[in-house]
């Protein structure tokens, strides 16, 4: 396989519908589309909770640039549709899609499509209805019978003068501060789509939901495990076996409510033991238990049924059937 050919193993699914979505004079535009998309990728694999992703898997997955990154999340909470939160410890930005909104938004721009206008933005800030040039060319003015050329004519702009426009002809407004629509539409003919491309492998979406699980094991153990083959073999392992995200952070609650307290078993609180193939389903059997139970607290090594009282507790269960396995001290 040539070099060339292997840069198009992983494209990005575009949504064009994203780029029209307003709210009051804030618009999306292309490159806030892109970013949207890829999130809803995501939100739809993580049943709508919270997505972790830094600014370098984006720009991975999208290529989006730092600047655009940070353009298309202000336009995109300014209309409501995507939500912000640092988490953890150390604090890191998580992301999730208002669904709600997003709906609402698509709905109200099939029903009540905005009239196209023809405007252009002068350089003195101002908009006014101009007539779209018949070419893309740039005409030059001659001199006649030694009549000094016109200097302030208008010449149409092209990308080298707009160093902020972005791929899709909007221009970018985030070094300016202004997140307002700003449009330039010609009659002639129609623009240049950004490519559709299919889904991100699967290889690329076990990485990024077992970073997801690493860092929730870090959140609940205060530990500093990081983005490495030892800590993630097992955890994409199991991922890549079927076994969902949510699986794997629900054993990650259970061990640490059972363990968290044990200062001899705390030490297994860490991925080659929660996830290791011999062991793992036998502790989300307990992990679902557990949940089912309502999630009892652990004190002096016996589980806590809070819902009964407090001096309830799991003494009475016979720990030898099966499904109480997982309730094992």
């Amino acid at each position: 396989m040539g070099n060339l050919i292997k840069l198009l193993d992983r494209p990005v699914a575009y949504q064009p519908a994203f780029a029209m979505l307003r709210a009051g004079k804030v618009k999306a535009g292309p490159v806030a589309a892109v970013f949207l998309s890829q999130l809803v990728y995501w939100h739809n694999r993580m049943d709508g909770a919270w997505i972790y992703k830094t600014q370098a898997d984006i720009t991975t997955e999208t290529s989006l640039t730092r600047d655009e990154q940070e353009t298309a999340r202000k336009r995109l909470i300014a209309i409501g549709v995507l939500e912000e939160q640092l988490r953890g410890v150390p604090a890191t930005m998580h992301y999730r899609v208002n669904s709600e909104r997003l709906e609402a938004l698509l709905l109200e721009y099939v029903e009540n499509p905005v009239k196209k206008e023809t405007k252009q933005k002068t350089r003195m800030g101002n908009y006014q209805n101009v007539e779209p040039p018949q070419t893309g060319m740039v005409h030059s003015h001659k001199q006649e019978c030694g009549v000094t050329t016109n200097k302030n004519a208008e010449i149409p702009q092209t990308s080298m003068w707009q160093p902020n426009k972005q791929a899709c002809g909007e221009a970018t407004d985030f070094l300016t501060g202004d997140y307002t629509e700003s449009t330039q539409e010609s009659t002639q003919g129609n623009k240049p789509s950004c490519p559709v491309a299919a889904q991100p492998d699967v290889a690329v979406m076990i990485t990024d939901q077992a970073k997801q699980v690493l860092t929730h094991l870090n959140q609940k153990t205060g530990s500093r495990y990081q983005v490495s083959k030892t800590s993630m073999e097992h955890i994409r392992a199991r991922l890549g076996e079927g076994f969902s995200p949510e699986d794997l952070t629900l054993v990650v609650d259970y061990a640490t409510a059972k363990w968290g307290q044990d200062l001899q078993m705390v030490e297994y609180l860490r991925p080659t033991t929660l996830f290791l193939p011999t062991k793992f389903p036998g502790y989300l059997q307990g992990a679902t238990k557990w949940a089912e139970a309502g999630r009892p607290e652990r004190l002096n090594g016996r589980w806590i049924n809070i819902s009964a009282g407090p001096g309830a507790s799991f003494q009475n269960v016979d720990y030898t059937l099966p499904e109480n396995a997982g309730f094992r001290s």
